[in-house]
């Protein structure tokens, strides 16, 4: 829907849509913007511009026009306890990793926390009516404007004040009329300076009017009446309508400020530390006037390059005001954006990653590093993590309980950036041209080369200012999976018997019976879901080897045949299959909370598969698990089993079970339900879980991991098996180590052996090669070597393929006897597994054509394989082991000549 057309058809008619009682209470006026006729609302009779084409717009930089003054989080205790008086819930922010959509990895807006997607529908669900939130928002589209523009942040706060107009809450001329007071009482503001400006939204088949209020052309907040459904040809009311108030508490404090930057207002003393350490003296004039340039020009230039040489120009900034103050501030504004959605993200559970929504978190910390580097910062990292952590704890008292586990984590993904480093030189070494938008997105997606690295190389000057928007396409959100759909809407919701007594043998009418698939009035077999596979069993005489549900309708797959429809049959599950599977499913449970214990906050379930016999719990993790890491996290999953824990199951409304027990029941993903059963193994593990499970914990036996691997970056697969396959993979794993044990015993039994043999042949080696070497003319034998021995100055030659000698004995037997002899030529035979080897050495008397490399190659073709060395020395031989004294005799021929 596009909504140029919306929007004209509301200004068409502002009594309906716009006219709230407050403009006419305070003589507003409705005004037609001059230049881009845009219609407004205002006191200010000499105003003839919407506030984006007034003279006035970003004139509080340096001059604010409100009475107080208050930085971010005083902003918010004025807000919160403005709302509080006025009959408002003051509700805590919901985690910035959207838990309760599976189409969003981020949560992008305060009505995001209250919106929940049932079937193709989006419905609204409120703890309290009305509220104010104060949300933590994540957005990506813009990173190259943060730090650059003095307003733009990757994470902000959104005051979110919401109602439901048509459930004891309100609707437009209260929400405007609170939103002004705010403004004037609160905050002080001259209601001359307060401009309403008329909107639209639209949004998910959903559409209605706002108003954006101003205030020196700094919009506040937009103020959305959500309130129908449909397009503009075929729409009706929504039967809830919305309040959807966002503003933005940053640029609440900026007006009250008036400071050059938003961002020197809303990170409290950090700001002010690192600018110290720099050397960079905010209070100048000329940022006054350079940032203001940007903040009213931004819209006006395609290119966020030209916006900074138009404010240099108006400025007037020389070069080495820009290298010396500028430019460093940019930095600095951005490495503490950066560090404070940083914070946020991760203390919520995200981690940073090449994956889905990781990518935006990798991508701002190698931002961090790669700015500091370029600008020569030397800021610890620890330190601005405390500092943010100080400043915010008042407002989100949680992030105190993270700090460690975020230290940890930027920790880790820093070095690893470190150490990547010399790789990524080598590869930008090798860029031949100025990369394109599409170059730069492929660098960082396959070699992790960020483009603010580039720009530290000089590879580029400057980031393209599409190039975050368009990287941040690629990632924007999680895609659903698209299932075959069987049109079963004539039918009844089947009864699930395994939600109740759970009988494991019972009678059930076949309502509908076709292809290979039958349905009941009433099931025990559980169906597919939540990474537990499906019962098997029997429905008369036909087995059942699958089960799924569509919808509320259970569908069984049958082999070699189905009943016929209309009849009661008896059916019967398979109960130790389904015991099987049920021990697995909450073994998972109690492994998903374990390795939550011992790794850290950051762990989530990413996905988990149970079947009868074996079963995997992937999580998210930022490194492959230790041995020492898979003890501790069994032992205290076994510690578990063993206190003989109750496993509870409880039905509640879906609000009321996030208030209780927070988002981390969604450790297997949504609830597309207003009922959420909740299973729970005392405070150890609180989950959302359709599954089946056993009653007390003791039933498992026990636990045992049987393997761990890293299948992805951030994701860390556990394979386990539980109850009797436990025990039976304990018992065959400890006869695998009583038999490698054995063996090891053996080998080293051998190899202590083989030591003892070696150091009496080094005792002996001077007997025996005195021995040969002083042998009579002919042919004898010692210790199984034959010796040839022939007239003086003529080659001799010694031989052994005795079982007793290895390969260190010929090597050494071999050099002692050439350099005692220079007309020698040794050769020792021996097995080595499957092949025959040969080992020759020749004297440096022996003539040319008795090379020892020679020697090799000849015997190594009678084995059947390959050889050859030097005069000196050789090695060779073949897998033919029948060959193995033609082989020596072909060696003999060819050194004795016989």
């Amino acid at each position: 829907m596009d909504k140029k057309e919306i929007i004209t058809k509301f200004s068409a008619n502002p009594e309906r849509y716009y006219k709230i009682k407050l403009f006419d209470d305070e003589s507003f006026e409705r005004k037609s913007c001059a230049v881009c006729k845009r219609f407004y609302w205002t006191i200010d009779e000499n105003r003839v511009n919407c506030p984006d084409h007034s003279d006035d717009t970003y004139s509080f930089i340096g001059n604010p026009p409100t009475k107080k003054r208050f930085d971010y989080t005083q902003a918010w205790k004025e807000v919160e306890s403005f709302f509080v008086k006025n009959g408002h819930t003051s509700v805590n922010r919901y985690p910035v990793v959207c838990r309760w959509r599976d189409d969003l990895y981020f949560t992008i807006a305060s009505i995001v926390d209250f919106q929940r997607v049932m079937g193709n529908k989006v419905v609204f669900e409120f703890p309290a009516n009305p509220l104010v939130v104060p949300q933590t928002c994540l957005r990506f589209k813009d990173l190259e404007n943060v730090g650059v523009t003095g307003r733009h942040f990757s994470s902000f706060c959104m005051i979110g004040q919401h109602s439901i107009a048509n459930s004891n809450g309100y609707w437009k001329d209260q929400c405007i009329d609170l939103d002004y007071r705010l403004m004037t009482e609160q905050f002080g503001v001259d209601k001359k300076e307060i401009v309403f400006v008329e909107d639209v939204w639209e949004g998910g088949g959903s559409f209605g009017s706002s108003l954006e209020f101003f205030v020196k052309g700094l919009e506040l907040g937009n103020a959305v009446f959500t309130e129908f459904q449909g397009d503009l040809s075929n729409y009706k009311t929504l039967e809830q309508q919305i309040i959807d108030m966002g503003a933005g508490l940053e640029r609440f404090a900026w007006i009250t400020m008036g400071t050059p930057t938003a961002y020197d207002c809303c990170f409290g003393p950090i700001t002010d530390n690192l600018l110290q350490q720099v050397g960079i003296d905010t209070k100048n004039e000329l940022l006054v006037t350079y940032f203001t340039k940007i903040a009213k020009h931004l819209e006006q230039f395609s290119d966020l390059s030209d916006v900074r040489k138009h404010a240099i120009k108006s400025a007037g900034l020389s070069d080495d005001q820009m290298n010396k103050i500028i430019t460093p501030l940019e930095g600095i504004y951005l490495i503490i954006d950066h560090v404070r959605t940083l914070i946020f993200a991760i203390s919520d559970g995200a981690l940073p990653s090449n994956v889905g929504g990781g990518y935006n978190l990798r991508i701002m910390l190698r931002r961090i590093i790669s700015t500091m580097d370029r600008l020569s910062l030397k800021f610890d990292m620890n330190e601005m993590i405390d500092a943010q952590i100080d400043y915010l704890k008042n407002t989100y008292t949680e992030l105190e309980r993270r700090r460690e586990d975020i230290k940890t984590i930027i920790g880790i993904e820093s070095g690893r950036y470190e150490n990547s480093k010399l790789r990524m030189e080598k590869i930008v070494n090798k860029l031949n041209q100025k990369p394109t938008v599409d170059d730069l997105i492929r660098l960082y997606e396959s070699d992790g080369i960020t483009p603010d690295y580039l720009k530290e190389m000089k590879v580029i000057p400057d980031i393209p200012s599409i190039f975050y928007s368009k990287l941040s396409e690629l990632h924007q959100s999680k895609k659903k999976k698209e299932e075959g759909q069987i049109s079963l809407e004539e039918l009844p919701d089947t009864e699930l018997l395994y939600y109740e007594d759970d009988p494991k043998e019972f009678d059930a009418k076949i309502l509908k019976s076709f292809d290979k698939y039958v349905v009941l009035d009433k099931t025990s077999f559980y169906a597919r879901g939540g990474g537990q596979e499906p019962d098997h069993g029997m429905i008369g005489k036909f087995e059942v080897i699958d089960v799924v549900k569509h919808g509320n309708v259970v569908v069984h797959e049958l082999k070699n045949g189905i009943p016929k429809e209309g009849d009661m049959t008896s059916c019967v599950v398979n109960s130790k299959r389904r015991d099987g599977i049920t021990k697995n499913h909450t073994s998972t449970h109690i492994l998903n909370s374990s390795t939550r214990n011992v790794l850290g906050s950051w762990v989530w379930q990413h996905s988990a598969f149970k079947e009868e016999n074996h079963a995997r719990l992937d999580i998210t993790h930022h490194s492959a698990l230790t041995d020492d890491e898979i003890v501790k996290i069994e032992k205290l999953a076994n510690s578990i089993v063993e206190k003989n824990m109750p496993v509870t199951i409880d039905n509640f409304d879906r609000g009321t079970a996030e208030q209780k027990y927070g988002f981390k029941i969604y450790q297997g993903g949504i609830v597309p339900v207003k009922s959420v059963r909740i299973v729970s193994i005392e405070d150890f593990d609180v989950e959302a879980c359709g599954g089946t499970h056993v009653k007390k914990t003791g039933e498992i036996e026990l636990i045992k991991i049987t393997r761990t691997k890293r299948i992805q970056d951030g994701v860390v697969r556990i394979e386990f098996v539980s109850g009797e396959t436990a025990i039976d993979y304990t018992e065959q794993h400890d006869a695998n180590i009583i038999k490698k044990s054995a063996e090891l015993k053996e080998k080293m039994e051998n190899k202590e052996k083989r030591r003892e043999q070696k150091q009496k042949l080094r005792e002996r080696f001077p007997i025996l090669v005195d021995s040969i070497t002083q042998s009579k003319i002919g042919t004898s034998t010692i210790d199984e070597i034959v010796i040839d021995m022939t007239e003086s100055d003529k080659p001799n030659f010694c031989s052994t393929t005795s079982e007793q000698y290895d390969e260190f004995f010929h090597i050494s037997l071999g050099e002692k006897l050439i350099e005692k002899d220079p007309w020698m030529v040794y050769c020792g035979v021996f097995e080595d597994g499957d092949k025959i080897r040969a080992i020759i050495y020749s004297g440096e008397q022996v003539e040319n054509d008795k090379k020892a490399g020679d020697i090799a190659k000849a015997m190594s073709e009678i084995l059947g394989g390959a050889g050859g060395g030097s005069q000196r020395f050789a090695q060779g031989g073949g897998k033919d082991k029948s060959k193995k004294n033609n082989a020596l005799e072909k060696a003999k021929a060819m050194v004795l000549g016989v």
